[in-house]
């Protein structure tokens, strides 16, 4: 049966050549052009290296005051001036900014929460999975994270600090290490004329140092996986380049796991005396806290030679358990080169004795052996140089990589042993580090024509709006830097019982790991599989089979249930931990053990959520239509099955309608809903009409005609109870908030085009009903809120005032907004779609300071909430929705003169399996 076109063969591949979105594609009634404000000069302009225009960067680049763009520095990303300042100080939502009316409804929740922080903080020593009480401040700092998937990363901000890391497991540690930097030293006629921390800080340790760079001469570019930051030094007549590269490489399953960094320095000398310029990187070995206080930290030098290639630095050797660790800082040495390093300095002394060892001749001193292991209390640093000749006019090129080699990891709890991907590939002893600087240095200039396949397409298309192409790009960060973990999976620990009816569970499971990322930063819970329903677009379009990977783990936990009984947060009911055959909120705590342990959300008693079992058969399905994958289809349909016989018990009344349970039961866990509601009512047919093309797919008769009959009663049902002419009610109930105008109303119709379903013969709702409805929310919950500049509002009254009647109803969440923008595309609201995602993104990205760490959410005014959390990367979805439309345009019979008609490229799901799978 044809039941649409996939995406994904033209979809974020880097090799072949990808057709993507043109806006005169799409036929619409509505205007459909992206953008309508190009001109000529202004084109011209854009094809000048380092272009980014002020409309590109809003006020970011205001204070820059240099004429230096530097070396081959993009047009397109997110762009600042290092001397910027946000005037907006936003601070994070807490119990003061509830109001009297929705803090009595949750006064009961809120004393049984502080009973359990108490308990978990105080007697447990823990941190709790979401501790409102100390939220992760407002830091407006942060920049592109280091590090593939799963290893591990550091995050060095615009400013060039080195300030959040996620070396243990899902655990943030958010402190600016002082002792790491970059230090620039000039010297012309063997005399040093300029040595400078490349640096605004001015801290109070390392005094012998020269801080204070003038920020209004630097400016930061960043286009994830890489960065750029350019130092026009005043009075030098040299600019500095510092590009920052990760290998986050889509359908790539080796690379992309690395525990690795590169810096590569691009030095130009704009004068016409010849001198010699040397880069020193200093590190602190660990971040100076309480993991470093028992001592025992030393470092080494090391020198390998492979491949007629040279590389040099520092191991910095952690042994702190449970998770001990070794980082690299290395250079490559050339014949233009020359690498030196100090072994050891006392990063909290005033670091005279560093800062005069390169005064004297832009080098260091190079002791050999070993440093002696710090004593209790004390800390270690050490720093890598190198140096180079400028001839006048020309330039030079300086290259560093950072490395971490943690291949054994603990959870919390510290009751199994895991092994990191990457182990797969370096080894499990913990003596990588140097093995990994010497590939890093030597592959970055592969990574990064990789790369530049895969993002030119999207970069070089006019017809996209610059902001788009940031937040694209930019918002993939989460993937690598959500507490990622990425790890192998022995033979021995998938259950028999429970894996034997899925075929291909073991071999995905053997050969592409196990993955896991939080649902943010501060919500500590790995893989939240509400929340990943919007955010998996990123993972099945870059890499399919990580996707596959989580879902067979989802469905390995679905099987299996958890007994142990527990008092609900919210309700205060006891009940247990993980029923079986509903799918698990989450797939457990980092800070306990993941994986054997589920369901670390103990809020609200999930497994009478409504959504969740609906979004895995949505989620099945749409990872079908995209890869292809017949086994896995084929493994995961007695799982939908078996869910969607749990969710039957929600439709009481059997229209072929469930209805919500008069509490917060769905990922809106803060937002009460009555009866059927346009929410879960629309994923719930979505799922159905779904689990009718499956029943065809495995040659299921009988369910088929079941899942057929519940579609045609409950779509009836659905359009009397909930459709108002203009919109679908939010719910049902006798509550005034029941007509509120929802933004997320229409999910399930976005999971079905998405999926090549949703229209003609697979109708589910009407379409005219839908683009009605997303003319709407487009007209009150994006336009009729903060001027149309911020995205659009969760819940909107029908008189143009947001909906307050719960503590989410009048926030935008991010990834919502990014969905609902793919939703518009996909029904011809291409201007609209892009119009709905700008506000979020110039939001956060522009105006709160919030880049590499998204929020789940924030208010019109004050307050944001959940910094750094999965949702986002449903943008996405939004890039899918295009090049469906681009696909959809090439399918349609087409006229040549003489030849009569014919159709454009045409294939099912199954032949997109070659384009996902080139091995």
């Amino acid at each position: 049966m044809e039941t649409g076109v996939p995406a994904l063969e033209q979809i974020s591949s880097a090799k072949g050549d990808s057709q993507l979105y043109r806006p005169e594609a799409v036929e619409s009634s509505e205007s459909v052009q992206v953008t309508g404000f190009e001109n000529p000069e202004e084109s011209r302009r854009q094809n000048e290296p380092g272009y980014c225009s002020p409309e590109d960067s809003g006020q970011l680049m205001a204070s820059y005051e240099g004429k230096a763009r530097g070396y081959q520095v993009p047009p397109f990303g997110w762009r600042i001036c290092l001397a910027h300042e946000f005037a907006e100080k936003r601070k994070p939502f807490q119990a003061n900014n509830i109001s009297l009316s929705n803090l009595v409804k949750h006064l009961g929740m809120g004393l049984r929460y502080l009973k359990w922080w108490y308990r978990k903080t105080q007697v447990e020593k823990k941190t709790p999975f979401i501790d409102m009480f100390n939220c992760v401040p407002l830091r407006q700092i942060y920049g592109c994270p280091l590090g593939g998937i799963g290893g591990g990363t550091i995050t060095r901000g615009w400013r060039g600090q080195f300030c959040r890391w996620q070396l243990n497991p899902g655990m943030y540690q958010h402190q600016t290490v002082i002792a790491d930097q970059f230090t620039v030293c000039l010297r012309r006629e063997g005399q040093t004329v300029y040595q400078q921390v490349l640096s605004l800080e001015r801290p109070s340790v390392l005094r012998s140092w020269n801080w204070g760079l003038c920020g209004y001469f630097a400016f930061y570019h960043a286009l994830y996986p890489r960065a750029w930051t350019v130092y026009q030094l005043p009075g030098q007549n040299v600019t500095l380049t510092c590009r920052q590269i990760t290998p986050i490489l889509p359908h790539d399953y080796q690379d992309s796991s690395l525990p690795v960094g590169v810096f590569v320095w691009d030095v130009e000398n704009e004068g016409d005396e010849a001198m010699d310029v040397s880069i020193m990187f200093s590190m602190r070995n660990g971040l100076g806290g309480e993991d470093d206080a028992p001592g025992g930290l030393w470092n080494e030098p090391f020198c390998l030679e492979q491949d007629g290639k040279t590389v040099q630095g520092l191991l910095l050797h952690h042994p702190t358990l449970p998770n001990p660790y070794t980082m690299a800082v290395a250079a490559r040495l050339t014949a233009d080169t020359t690498v030196t390093h100090i072994t050891a300095f006392d990063p909290d002394s005033t670091g005279q004795q560093v800062w005069q060892d390169l005064l004297q001749d832009g080098q260091l001193d190079s002791p050999a052996g070993q440093s002696t292991p710090s004593q209790k209390g004390e800390g270690v640093a050490g720093a890598v140089c190198v140096s180079g000749k400028l001839p006048p006019r020309g330039q030079c090129r300086l290259e560093f990589s950072l490395a971490w080699d943690m291949p054994r990891i603990m959870f919390g709890a510290k009751g199994q042993v895991h092994y990191r991907r990457y182990t797969r590939f370096f080894g499990l002893d913990g003596d990588a580090a140097p093995a990994l600087s010497h590939y890093a240095l030597c592959r970055y200039a592969d990574w990064e024509d990789r790369i530049s396949a895969w993002q030119s397409p999207v970069l070089d298309d006019r017809s996209l709006p610059a902001w788009y192409k940031s937040a694209l790009f930019n918002e993939l960060y989460f993937l690598a830097d959500g507490g990622t973990v990425w790890l192998e999976v022995p033979e021995d620990s998938l259950p028999e019982e429970l894996g034997g009816s899925m075929c291909w569970l073991r071999p995905v499971l053997r050969d592409y790991g196990r993955f896991g990322y939080l649902e943010g930063q501060e919500y500590r819970m790995y893989n939240t599989y509400d929340v990943h329903f919007y955010a998996s677009f990123a993972l099945v379009m870059l890499w399919p089979k990580l996707e596959l990977s989580l879902q067979y783990d989802m469905a390995l936990a679905t099987l299996r249930e958890d007994l142990t009984r527990r008092r609900y947060l919210m309700s205060g009911v006891i009940a247990p931990v993980k029923r079986k055959n509903v799918i698990p909120h989450d797939i457990g705590d980092p800070d306990d053990e993941p994986w054997l342990r589920v369901n670390a959300y103990l809020i609200h008693d999930t497994a009478d959520w409504k959504d969740l079992n609906l979004k895995f058969v949505l989620q099945v399905y749409r990872d079908y239509y995209l890869t292809g994958d017949q086994g896995f289809l084929k493994d995961m349909w007695p799982v939908c099955l078996a869910v969607m016989e749990s969710e039957m018990k929600f439709d009481k009344d059997h229209d072929g309608l469930i209805e919500n349970g008069g509490y917060a039961d769905q990922t809106y866990d803060g937002w009460v809903t009555t009866g059927p509601s346009a929410y879960c009512g629309g994923l719930w047919l979505a799922a159905v009409a779904v689990m009718v093309q499956m029943a065809l797919l495995c040659g299921a008769q009988e369910v088929q005609d079941k899942f057929s009959s519940i579609l045609s009663r409950g779509q009836e049902a659905y359009e009397r109870l909930l459709w108002n002419g203009r919109y679908y009610n939010y719910d049902s109930s006798s509550q005034p908030q029941s007509r509120s105008i929802m933004s997320d109303q229409c999910a399930g119709q976005w999971f079905l085009r998405a999926c090549g379903l949703g229209e003609g013969d697979t109708e589910v709702f009407p379409t005219p009903h839908v683009v009605r409805a997303l003319q709407t929310i487009f007209e009150l919950n994006v336009q009729a809120f903060a001027g149309g500049a911020m995205g659009a509002v969760n819940g909107m009254q029908p008189h143009g005032v947001p909906d307050r009647s719960s503590v989410q109803s009048d926030e935008v969440w991010v990834g919502v907004v990014y969905g609902l923008a793919a939703t518009m595309i996909q029904e011809g609201l291409t201007w609209e779609g892009f119009q709905t995602a700008e506000g979020c993104y110039r939001t956060v990205w522009e105006r709160l300071g919030l880049a590499f760490q998204t929020p789940e959410a924030y208010c019109q005014q004050r307050v944001f909430r959940s910094l750094a959390y999965m949702r986002p990367l449903s943008i996405w979805a939004m890039q899918l929705a295009l090049q469906q439309q681009q696909h959809k345009k090439a399918s349609r019979p087409v006229v040549e003169q003489g030849t009569g008609p014919r159709t454009g490229p045409k294939c099912g799901p199954k032949e997109a399996l070659a384009n996902l799978n080139p091995e």
